[in-house]
């Protein structure tokens, strides 16, 4: 093995090696992804897939001064590699590197950029913001792993060729994959210049023209790509990125250092937005990636190198709650539509998909039409469960409040990685999803505690027929059920209270009148019993899960208005998820009950465990406990 890469601490390191020692390096960048990303888990098909493409960006290119901005930032592992970023021990972890770009780690990072199809839009603002004030230095927007079924990715191109300036390039990064293989109209298309097979015999030719003639230049490119040989059934999609007014350059083989090199170089003579078009292999040179069908080891957690496979099983999870559940529902009622972005394993519905191929749609990394069209789904008469990860339904915020909530349509939206998810970092973790709920008109959202909770709650979302549903659940294991003891007393309000389950007490301590409710929301359940076990020496302490925690049940109204203290606990935003939901029931209905809200506090959450942000954000037992008793005193209630 070559030992190049400790000696690249910057990326003027990489042009002082010979093509003969690019290629050396990287195959030593894959042993080292290989055995680094085994240890840590992480994205690892991705940038097994990148690594000769960011090498000959590199040697091309000066960054920082010249930005090269990434879409999607999980495929920046061997950028980061290159900006003297080698220590791997951490990767996602708490003080290590991020898994994402990062312009806290260096100045070569542009966009913390884990949300699909944004990179067009942000390169073509930096171009504009340089042409404006006369720089002359290059951005480079490289897209891929799905990202251009993204509307951005379009809207953005729609308006790069105007005045974005005549240094912009973009690089499509054409794996033909984003999570599963790509779908779409536009997939199908590059798919077919991918594999035509006129297009390697003409370059074939044209390399051979090219060293024959050894001409520069217009006519030396023309005759690499065979457009002057006499071969006119070549396809190249010139129309279709042309009539946009962008130029085109490709395809390239994005394993071949020294054809990406010519053609950044070739891009730069243009003197307009140029788009490379480089064909790649997710999980290239790791034998188990490049038979891993499902997703090219997208993203794994710690596995053995030689084999691929994982270290520790993973236990049964949230998602194969999920999983299981939809298919006997759909399988008892064909109303039942799965919507997916992109994600059809990782969110649970790939196994719909297996017994019902028709019924299970893929719109791509493009979450705002799979809103929209679930509600025109809903409007047909279908039942749409449209399953996302909770941090990508922001993107989808006006569809679900002004498509959906609006026209009243039942859509049911399941999050997975709801709440804090830890290594990912601030982008994904989970933890806006209830206030945007929050803000839509007759949204109904449950937290389920544990697995009965998940089937007992889509069930009850997928039999309603009067407007949209949320069901949320965190990442990870699910522990054993917590079992009610009790419900909450009372008849319900409304048409949708009777059509569920009453609010269940899943733990009370002393007798008496109820001097603390806790309200327990989903994954914090079991925090709950916990403390009220901490703070049940004497104080009569009761807690509740309200099951559906969006409307308000005013069963749990009623028992919040008889209580002396009432303590909420979520896996959200605390300012304006749950709490902020109950503290304006409480208004509406002169309810004076003091309440502690505790949840997620309004910031951005650095990467680190999912227990070192509950502990950073004072959420174990026993910090919630020591604060509420500090309250009680305060309030002269112990």
């Amino acid at each position: 093995m070559s030992e190049h890469l400790k000696y690249i601490q910057s990326p003027a390191d990489l042009k002082k090696l010979n093509s003969a020692q690019a290629k050396e390096l990287a195959s030593e960048i894959r042993h080292f992804l290989v055995q680094s990303v085994s240890k840590t888990g992480g994205h690892l098909g991705p940038n097994l897939g990148v690594v000769e493409l960011t090498i000959a960006l590199h040697r091309q290119f000066t960054s920082p001064r010249d930005l090269i901005v990434f879409d999607t930032g999980h495929q920046a592992y061997v950028h980061k590699l290159l900006t003297g970023r080698q220590d791997f021990t951490n990767l996602r972890q708490k003080g290590g590197l991020s898994g994402y770009p990062s312009r806290a780690e260096s100045a070569h990072d542009v966009v913390e950029n884990s949300h699909a199809s944004t990179a067009l839009s942000w390169a073509e603002g930096i171009s504009r913001a340089r042409k404006m004030d006369r720089k002359d230095d290059w951005v480079v927007a490289v897209i891929g792993d799905g990202a251009l079924t993204g509307g951005m990715a379009w809207e953005a191109l729609d308006t790069i060729a105007e005045e974005a300036g005549d240094k912009l390039i973009v690089v499509v990064n054409d794996n033909g994959r984003s999570y599963a293989p790509t779908i779409g109209g536009l997939a199908h298309h590059l798919d077919a210049i991918r594999t035509n097979p006129h297009y390697e015999k003409a370059l074939s030719w044209g390399k051979r023209h090219l060293k024959s003639k050894g001409m520069p230049g217009e006519l030396a490119y023309d005759a690499l790509h065979g457009l002057k040989a006499g071969v006119k059934d070549v396809l190249v999609p010139d129309m279709m990125f042309e009539n946009l007014g962008i130029k085109y350059t490709g395809p390239v083989n994005g394993h071949d250092i020294s054809a990406l090199e010519f053609a950044f170089a070739r891009a730069k003579e243009y003197g307009a937005p140029v788009i490379v078009h480089t064909i790649t292999e997710k999980g290239r040179g790791y034998t188990p990636a490049e038979q891993d069908i499902a997703d090219r080891f997208h993203a794994v957690g710690k596995i053995h190198p030689e084999t691929g496979l994982p270290i520790a099983p993973a236990r049964f999870g949230w998602t194969a709650v999920f999983a299981d559940e939809i298919v006997k529902i759909a399988r008892e009622d064909e109303r039942i539509v799965g919507v997916v972005a992109a994600m059809m394993q990782p969110v649970g519905l790939l196994p719909m998909y297996k017994q019902f191929p028709d019924r299970v749609i893929d719109v791509g990394i493009a979450e705002q039409n799979a809103l929209t069209m679930s509600a025109g789904l809903a409007y047909g008469g279908k039942h749409p469960v449209v399953a996302l990860y909770s941090t990508f339904l922001n993107r989808a915020f006006d569809q679900l409040l002004m498509d959906i909530g609006l026209h009243d349509e039942p859509v049911t939206v399941v999050l997975d990685r709801a709440g804090i998810t830890g290594s990912d970092g601030p982008s994904h973790n989970g933890m806006w999803d209830m206030s945007i709920a929050a803000i839509v008109p007759g949204m109904k959202l449950a937290a389920p505690r544990d697995e009965t909770r998940v089937r007992q709650s889509l069930r009850e979302a997928t039999s309603w027929q009067e407007g949209p549903t949320l069901v949320r659940y965190p990442k990870g294991s699910i522990g054993s059920d917590i079992e009610a003891i009790g419900v909450l007393n009372g008849e319900p309000d409304t048409k949708w209270a009777a059509h569920i389950g009453a609010p269940e007490i899943i733990a009370e301590a002393g007798s008496g009148d109820v001097e603390i409710l806790i309200l327990a929301l989903g994954a914090f359940a079991q925090t709950g019993i916990e403390v009220a076990r901490l703070l049940s020496e004497g104080a009569h302490v009761r807690v509740v899960d309200p099951l559906w925690a969006m409307p308000l049940d005013s069963r749990v109204g009623e028992a919040v208005s008889a209580a002396d203290l009432v303590v909420t606990i979520e896996d959200g935003l605390a300012q304006s998820g749950f709490a902020a939901v109950l503290n304006s029931w409480m208004q509406q209905n002169d309810c004076f009950t003091p309440t502690k809200n505790f949840g997620i506090a309004k910031q951005y959450l650095e990467h680190a465990s999912r227990d070192q942000v509950i502990n950073e954000l004072g959420l174990e037992p026993a910090q919630i406990a020591e604060t509420v008793q500090r309250t009680m005193r305060g309030l002269k209630l112990s």
